[in-house]
Protein backbone atom coordinates (compact mmCIF):
# COMPACT_ATOMS: atom_id res chain seq x y z
CA UNK A 1 0.00 0.00 0.00
CA UNK A 2 1.59 3.54 -1.01
CA UNK A 3 0.06 6.30 0.45
CA UNK A 4 -0.08 10.22 0.15
CA UNK A 5 -1.56 12.63 2.59
CA UNK A 6 -3.62 15.40 1.29
CA UNK A 7 -3.99 18.92 2.82
CA UNK A 8 -7.45 21.00 2.51
CA UNK A 9 -8.34 24.53 1.29
CA UNK A 10 -9.81 27.43 1.58
CA UNK A 11 -13.66 26.69 1.70
CA UNK A 12 -13.03 23.58 3.81
CA UNK A 13 -12.97 25.90 7.08
CA UNK A 14 -16.14 25.57 9.91
CA UNK A 15 -16.45 26.72 13.36
CA UNK A 16 -16.00 24.11 15.90
CA UNK A 17 -13.14 22.82 13.33
CA UNK A 18 -10.41 21.03 15.64
CA UNK A 19 -12.43 21.16 19.14
CA UNK A 20 -12.67 17.40 19.19
CA UNK A 21 -8.69 16.97 18.60
CA UNK A 22 -8.14 19.81 21.22
CA UNK A 23 -10.19 18.39 23.70
CA UNK A 24 -9.22 14.89 23.26
CA UNK A 25 -4.92 15.79 22.86
CA UNK A 26 -2.53 18.08 24.65
CA UNK A 27 -0.33 18.05 21.32
CA UNK A 28 -3.43 19.51 19.45
CA UNK A 29 -3.54 22.41 22.28
CA UNK A 30 0.42 22.91 21.65
CA UNK A 31 -0.37 23.85 18.04
CA UNK A 32 -3.22 25.80 18.40
CA UNK A 33 -0.80 27.73 21.07
CA UNK A 34 1.95 28.03 18.57
CA UNK A 35 -0.40 29.38 16.00
CA UNK A 36 -1.58 31.73 18.62
CA UNK A 37 1.43 32.91 19.47
CA UNK A 38 2.92 33.33 16.09
CA UNK A 39 0.09 35.48 14.85
CA UNK A 40 -0.99 37.30 18.31
CA UNK A 41 -4.47 36.61 17.73
CA UNK A 42 -6.62 34.32 19.56
CA UNK A 43 -7.16 32.26 16.23
CA UNK A 44 -8.04 29.05 18.35
CA UNK A 45 -10.93 30.96 20.14
CA UNK A 46 -12.44 32.05 16.55
CA UNK A 47 -12.10 28.29 15.06
CA UNK A 48 -14.16 27.02 18.16
CA UNK A 49 -16.41 29.81 18.77
CA UNK A 50 -16.77 31.94 15.52
CA UNK A 51 -18.43 34.20 14.17
CA UNK A 52 -18.46 32.19 10.93
CA UNK A 53 -18.02 35.41 9.23
CA UNK A 54 -15.00 36.58 10.87
CA UNK A 55 -13.50 32.86 10.37
CA UNK A 56 -14.34 32.92 7.46
CA UNK A 57 -11.95 35.86 6.16
CA UNK A 58 -9.44 34.80 3.80
CA UNK A 59 -6.60 35.82 6.63
CA UNK A 60 -8.27 33.82 9.40
CA UNK A 61 -9.57 30.59 7.13
CA UNK A 62 -6.06 30.21 5.44
CA UNK A 63 -3.76 29.73 8.94
CA UNK A 64 -7.13 28.24 10.37
CA UNK A 65 -7.15 25.57 8.31
CA UNK A 66 -3.15 24.68 8.64
CA UNK A 67 -3.57 24.51 12.30
CA UNK A 68 -6.14 22.06 12.52
CA UNK A 69 -3.82 19.90 9.83
CA UNK A 70 -0.88 20.39 11.47
CA UNK A 71 -2.75 19.63 14.98
CA UNK A 72 -3.81 16.24 13.16
CA UNK A 73 -0.39 15.45 12.38
CA UNK A 74 1.21 16.25 15.42
CA UNK A 75 -1.54 13.72 17.36
CA UNK A 76 -0.31 10.78 14.93
CA UNK A 77 3.14 11.65 15.72
CA UNK A 78 3.22 11.70 19.27
CA UNK A 79 -0.08 9.75 20.39
CA UNK A 80 0.51 6.89 17.99
CA UNK A 81 4.20 7.28 16.90
CA UNK A 82 2.83 7.82 12.96
CA UNK A 83 5.32 10.67 11.29
CA UNK A 84 4.64 11.75 8.01
CA UNK A 85 7.14 9.29 6.28
CA UNK A 86 4.22 7.10 6.21
CA UNK A 87 3.56 8.51 3.52
CA UNK A 88 4.99 8.33 -0.19
CA UNK A 89 4.12 12.09 -1.00
CA UNK A 90 2.16 15.66 0.71
CA UNK A 91 0.09 17.57 -1.12
CA UNK A 92 -2.01 20.52 -0.25
CA UNK A 93 -4.82 22.11 -2.13
CA UNK A 94 -3.92 26.01 -2.59
CA UNK A 95 -3.52 27.45 0.85
CA UNK A 96 -2.86 23.71 1.64
CA UNK A 97 0.31 23.46 -0.31
CA UNK A 98 1.92 25.53 2.87
CA UNK A 99 0.17 22.88 5.35
CA UNK A 100 1.81 20.24 3.26
CA UNK A 101 5.18 22.04 3.57
CA UNK A 102 5.14 22.11 7.12
CA UNK A 103 4.04 18.26 7.75
CA UNK A 104 6.91 17.31 5.62
CA UNK A 105 9.07 19.82 7.79
CA UNK A 106 10.13 21.98 5.27
CA UNK A 107 8.58 24.80 7.02
CA UNK A 108 8.11 25.41 10.64
CA UNK A 109 4.61 25.91 12.27
CA UNK A 110 4.71 29.22 13.12
CA UNK A 111 6.59 30.39 9.95
CA UNK A 112 4.10 28.68 8.13
CA UNK A 113 1.07 30.77 10.07
CA UNK A 114 2.77 33.62 9.42
CA UNK A 115 3.27 33.60 5.86
CA UNK A 116 -0.56 32.31 5.46
CA UNK A 117 -1.73 35.40 7.30
CA UNK A 118 -0.17 37.42 5.35
CA UNK A 119 -0.85 35.41 2.28
CA UNK A 120 -4.74 35.96 2.92
CA UNK A 121 -4.39 39.66 3.77
CA UNK A 122 -2.48 40.22 0.56
CA UNK A 123 -4.97 38.25 -1.70
CA UNK A 124 -7.75 40.41 -0.11
CA UNK A 125 -5.71 43.59 -1.28
CA UNK A 126 -5.14 42.93 -4.61
CA UNK A 127 -8.51 43.62 -5.96
CA UNK A 128 -11.05 45.89 -4.55
CA UNK A 129 -14.29 44.09 -3.29
CA UNK A 130 -17.04 43.88 -5.74
CA UNK A 131 -14.38 43.95 -9.23
CA UNK A 132 -13.48 40.03 -9.13
CA UNK A 133 -15.30 37.17 -9.39
CA UNK A 134 -15.04 33.40 -9.53
CA UNK A 135 -17.88 30.53 -10.55
CA UNK A 136 -17.62 26.71 -10.29
CA UNK A 137 -18.10 25.08 -13.29
CA UNK A 138 -20.05 21.55 -12.64
CA UNK A 139 -21.83 18.44 -14.38
CA UNK A 140 -21.42 15.28 -16.44
CA UNK A 141 -19.96 17.66 -19.30
CA UNK A 142 -17.79 19.80 -17.81
CA UNK A 143 -14.11 19.43 -18.27
CA UNK A 144 -10.74 21.55 -18.54
CA UNK A 145 -11.48 21.88 -22.12
CA UNK A 146 -15.02 22.89 -21.44
CA UNK A 147 -13.93 25.54 -18.90
CA UNK A 148 -11.28 26.80 -20.94
CA UNK A 149 -13.59 27.47 -24.09
CA UNK A 150 -15.92 29.42 -21.65
CA UNK A 151 -12.71 31.54 -20.36
CA UNK A 152 -11.90 32.13 -23.80
CA UNK A 153 -15.07 34.00 -24.32
CA UNK A 154 -15.26 35.83 -21.25
CA UNK A 155 -11.79 36.93 -21.42
CA UNK A 156 -12.94 39.13 -24.36
CA UNK A 157 -14.56 41.49 -21.36
CA UNK A 158 -11.83 41.13 -19.06
CA UNK A 159 -9.24 38.57 -17.03
CA UNK A 160 -10.66 34.86 -17.06
CA UNK A 161 -8.51 31.99 -16.42
CA UNK A 162 -9.22 28.42 -15.43
CA UNK A 163 -8.23 29.15 -11.54
CA UNK A 164 -9.02 25.19 -10.01
CA UNK A 165 -8.78 21.95 -12.35
CA UNK A 166 -10.07 20.22 -9.39
CA UNK A 167 -11.68 17.05 -11.04
CA UNK A 168 -13.64 15.82 -14.34
CA UNK A 169 -17.38 17.23 -13.52
CA UNK A 170 -15.92 20.17 -11.25
CA UNK A 171 -13.44 23.07 -12.81
CA UNK A 172 -13.23 26.94 -11.19
CA UNK A 173 -13.13 29.83 -13.14
CA UNK A 174 -11.57 33.06 -11.79
CA UNK A 175 -11.20 36.90 -13.38
CA UNK A 176 -12.96 40.61 -13.57
CA UNK A 177 -16.58 40.03 -12.52
CA UNK A 178 -17.92 40.94 -16.16
CA UNK A 179 -15.51 38.28 -17.38
CA UNK A 180 -16.37 35.43 -15.59
CA UNK A 181 -20.55 36.33 -16.01
CA UNK A 182 -19.65 36.17 -20.03
CA UNK A 183 -17.87 32.90 -19.10
CA UNK A 184 -21.19 31.44 -17.37
CA UNK A 185 -23.40 32.17 -20.27
CA UNK A 186 -20.93 30.42 -22.31
CA UNK A 187 -20.36 27.36 -19.89
CA UNK A 188 -24.41 27.01 -19.99
CA UNK A 189 -24.84 27.05 -23.56
CA UNK A 190 -21.84 24.34 -23.32
CA UNK A 191 -23.96 22.28 -21.12
CA UNK A 192 -22.68 23.02 -17.70
CA UNK A 193 -23.72 24.07 -14.81
CA UNK A 194 -22.07 27.47 -13.31
CA UNK A 195 -22.42 28.38 -9.90
CA UNK A 196 -21.02 32.02 -8.99
CA UNK A 197 -19.04 31.34 -5.67
CA UNK A 198 -19.43 33.51 -2.39
CA UNK A 199 -15.55 34.69 -2.38
CA UNK A 200 -13.94 37.73 -1.18
CA UNK A 201 -11.43 37.70 -4.28
CA UNK A 202 -10.75 36.63 -7.46
CA UNK A 203 -7.89 33.69 -6.47
CA UNK A 204 -5.25 32.41 -8.93
CA UNK A 205 -5.33 34.54 -11.39
CA UNK A 206 -3.15 37.30 -12.90
CA UNK A 207 -5.50 39.98 -10.57
CA UNK A 208 -3.74 38.62 -7.60
CA UNK A 209 -0.34 39.67 -9.11
CA UNK A 210 0.20 42.22 -6.41
CA UNK A 211 -0.49 39.05 -3.52
CA UNK A 212 2.26 37.14 -5.48
CA UNK A 213 4.86 40.21 -5.21
CA UNK A 214 4.05 40.81 -1.57
CA UNK A 215 4.56 36.92 -0.92
CA UNK A 216 7.55 36.94 -3.16
CA UNK A 217 8.97 39.72 -0.42
CA UNK A 218 7.96 37.51 2.52
CA UNK A 219 8.94 34.10 1.11
CA UNK A 220 12.53 35.63 0.37
CA UNK A 221 12.97 35.55 4.04
CA UNK A 222 11.71 32.15 5.05
CA UNK A 223 13.85 29.67 6.18
CA UNK A 224 13.00 26.36 4.08
CA UNK A 225 14.03 22.64 4.94
CA UNK A 226 14.16 19.53 3.00
CA UNK A 227 11.12 17.89 3.00
CA UNK A 228 10.90 14.52 4.70
CA UNK A 229 8.94 13.32 1.48
CA UNK A 230 8.02 14.71 -2.09
CA UNK A 231 5.70 17.29 -1.94
CA UNK A 232 3.27 17.26 -5.35
CA UNK A 233 3.15 20.90 -6.10
CA UNK A 234 0.30 22.89 -7.24
CA UNK A 235 1.50 24.84 -10.09
CA UNK A 236 3.47 21.69 -11.93
CA UNK A 237 1.42 18.76 -10.57
CA UNK A 238 4.72 16.71 -10.07
CA UNK A 239 6.84 16.30 -7.12
CA UNK A 240 9.10 18.49 -5.29
CA UNK A 241 12.37 18.16 -3.19
CA UNK A 242 14.53 21.37 -3.19
CA UNK A 243 14.25 23.90 -0.66
CA UNK A 244 15.28 26.90 -2.95
CA UNK A 245 12.61 25.59 -5.44
CA UNK A 246 9.52 25.94 -3.09
CA UNK A 247 10.08 29.97 -2.90
CA UNK A 248 9.25 30.90 -6.43
CA UNK A 249 6.82 27.81 -7.09
CA UNK A 250 4.42 29.48 -3.80
CA UNK A 251 4.81 32.82 -5.68
CA UNK A 252 3.73 31.47 -9.09
CA UNK A 253 0.79 29.78 -6.89
CA UNK A 254 -0.88 33.28 -6.17
CA UNK A 255 -1.90 33.69 -9.69
CA UNK A 256 -1.22 30.19 -10.94
CA UNK A 257 -3.94 27.40 -11.59
CA UNK A 258 -3.71 24.71 -9.23
CA UNK A 259 -3.27 21.44 -11.28
CA UNK A 260 -5.27 18.89 -8.88
CA UNK A 261 -6.71 16.83 -11.01
CA UNK A 262 -3.35 16.18 -12.71
CA UNK A 263 -1.09 16.07 -9.35
CA UNK A 264 -4.04 13.47 -8.14
CA UNK A 265 -3.62 11.46 -11.21
CA UNK A 266 0.13 11.76 -11.54
CA UNK A 267 0.04 10.36 -7.47
CA UNK A 268 -2.29 7.02 -8.68
CA UNK A 269 -0.29 6.30 -11.81
CA UNK A 270 3.08 7.14 -11.64
CA UNK A 271 3.56 7.53 -7.78
CA UNK A 272 1.60 4.36 -7.41
CA UNK A 273 -0.60 5.80 -4.90
CA UNK A 274 -3.39 3.28 -3.69
CA UNK A 275 -4.57 5.38 -0.68
CA UNK A 276 -5.15 8.66 -0.36
CA UNK A 277 -5.62 10.66 2.89
CA UNK A 278 -7.19 13.85 3.71
CA UNK A 279 -5.69 15.78 7.10
CA UNK A 280 -7.64 18.49 8.88
CA UNK A 281 -10.96 20.06 8.85
CA UNK A 282 -14.04 18.33 6.21
CA UNK A 283 -13.99 16.12 3.26
CA UNK A 284 -13.78 17.89 0.20
CA UNK A 285 -10.01 16.42 -1.07
CA UNK A 286 -10.95 12.85 0.41
CA UNK A 287 -14.63 13.40 -2.18
CA UNK A 288 -11.90 14.37 -5.31
CA UNK A 289 -9.81 11.63 -4.77
CA UNK A 290 -12.43 8.82 -4.64
CA UNK A 291 -13.88 10.57 -8.47
CA UNK A 292 -10.15 11.45 -9.93
CA UNK A 293 -8.64 7.44 -8.88
CA UNK A 294 -11.95 5.35 -7.96
CA UNK A 295 -9.70 2.22 -7.34
CA UNK A 296 -7.67 3.98 -4.60
CA UNK A 297 -9.08 3.85 -0.92
CA UNK A 298 -10.00 7.05 0.21
CA UNK A 299 -10.52 8.81 3.77
CA UNK A 300 -10.18 12.08 5.85
CA UNK A 301 -9.29 12.71 9.34
CA UNK A 302 -11.17 14.90 11.17
CA UNK A 303 -11.91 13.76 14.56
CA UNK A 304 -10.50 11.72 17.34
CA UNK A 305 -12.21 8.27 16.25
CA UNK A 306 -10.73 8.78 12.55
CA UNK A 307 -7.33 9.08 13.58
CA UNK A 308 -7.26 5.90 16.07
CA UNK A 309 -8.81 4.42 13.13
CA UNK A 310 -6.13 4.82 11.01
CA UNK A 311 -3.18 4.70 13.74
CA UNK A 312 -4.99 1.01 14.25
CA UNK A 313 -5.37 0.52 10.20
CA UNK A 314 -1.38 0.55 9.87
CA UNK A 315 -0.41 -1.63 12.67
Amino acid sequence: MTLALLFPGQGSQSVGMGAELADAYASARDVFAEVDEALGQKLSVLMREGPDDQLTLTENAQPALMAVSLAAMRVLKVEFGIDVTVAAFVAGHSLGEYSALAAADALTVPDTARLLKLRGQAMQRAVGVGQGAMASLIGPKTDLALAEAAAAVGSQAGVCVVANDNNRGNVVISGDKAAIEAAIAKAKELGARAIPLNVSAPFHCPLMQPAADEMDRALTSAVFMPPAVPVVVNVTARPETAPEAFRRLLVEQVTGRVRWRESMEWMATEGGVTRFVEVGSGKVLSGMAKRIAPEAESLSLNTPADLEAFAASLR
